[in-house]
């Protein structure tokens, strides 16, 4: 059974995306995915998005990421999801329901409301999430959000000495995040101007992460580190807008796009 793919990637960060909207595709497991994303053997991605139809909305976007593990949110990927459909849409994800419109290059997303409450990241047990009383090697006093999947976000002097590779996974697995957790080092550089370098659970140092910039804004907000409700964040792939808006929703515009099309033998990854 061959089967169509179309590679596309926000600010580097690269999806293999599975069209499934007019033609199911068999059960997809997290082997399956974990094969397609491997760079020596595979397809070779960060997350691989399957494309299903939806009762509620236009379509729907299930987003796994490259240990097979499904997860709730992905922005970068809704941009290149929103680039590909080519008209505004309501997407169905399994973290809520997102709201999708391209913009020439790139999209801009209306990520939700973000969620602060301890169960709602969720955490083990009961904290404060705007300064947690946790920390790790030196790492201290994140802020945890959650804007569809879960968030640390621990403001630093210097995102780039941090050795993420490091301590990255140690805070993802955490067991004081019983569903894992993205982890972000952040380094205010002006009134409206964040750098931003992120570990992304399942996997690993990417150079763009949506929803860690989304959930680092609304940090820096909380946490009164920059001026008004909106930020440019620089990621190791380049710049993401992300506002919080007065209504309490998240947007991001940024650019996304293709990269190439091809098949595959679903057999040679079953």
């Amino acid at each position: 059974m061959r089967v169509p793919f179309i590679k596309m990637h926000g600010l580097g960060n690269d999806f293999v995306v599975l069209d499934a909207r007019s033609e199911a595709l068999p059960p997809i497991g997290p082997a399956t995915v974990a094969a397609l994303a491997d760079r020596r053997t595979g397809i070779g991605c960060d997350q691989l998005i399957l494309l299903e139809p939806a009762e509620n909305a236009d379509f729907r976007m299930r987003i796994f990421n490259a240990d097979g593990g499904e997860v709730e949110a992905c922005g970068n990927a809704s941009r290149a999801v929103a680039l590909l459909h080519g008209a505004p849409a309501r997407v169905e994800t399994a973290g809520g329901l997102i709201a999708v419109e391209p913009t020439g290059r790139g999209a801009r997303i209306d990520m939700g409301t973000p969620r602060f409450e301890w169960n709602e990241q969720p955490l083990a047990y009961a904290m404060d999430t705007l300064a947690m009383p946790v920390g790790w090697d030196g790492l201290e006093g994140p802020t945890a959000v959650n804007v569809g999947n879960p968030h640390v976000v621990f403001f630093v002097p210097d995102a780039e000495a941090v050795p993420l590779d490091r301590i990255g996974p140690e805070i993802e697995t955490d067991p004081l995040f019983p569903e894992r957790v993205n982890v972000n080092v952040a380094q205010v550089t002006g009134p409206a101007s964040i750098q931003l370098r992120v570990w992304e659970r399942g996997a690993g140092l990417t150079r763009a992460c949506g929803t860690g910039a989304c959930a680092t804004t609304v940090a820096a907000i909380r946490r009164g580190l920059i001026a008004g409700r909106s930020a440019t964040v620089h990621l190791p792939g380049g710049p993401l807008e992300i506002e919080w808006n007065d209504d309490n929703r998240v947007l991001m515009t940024g650019p996304a796009a293709e990269s190439f099309r091809g098949t595959f033998d679903w057999g040679d990854f079953a």
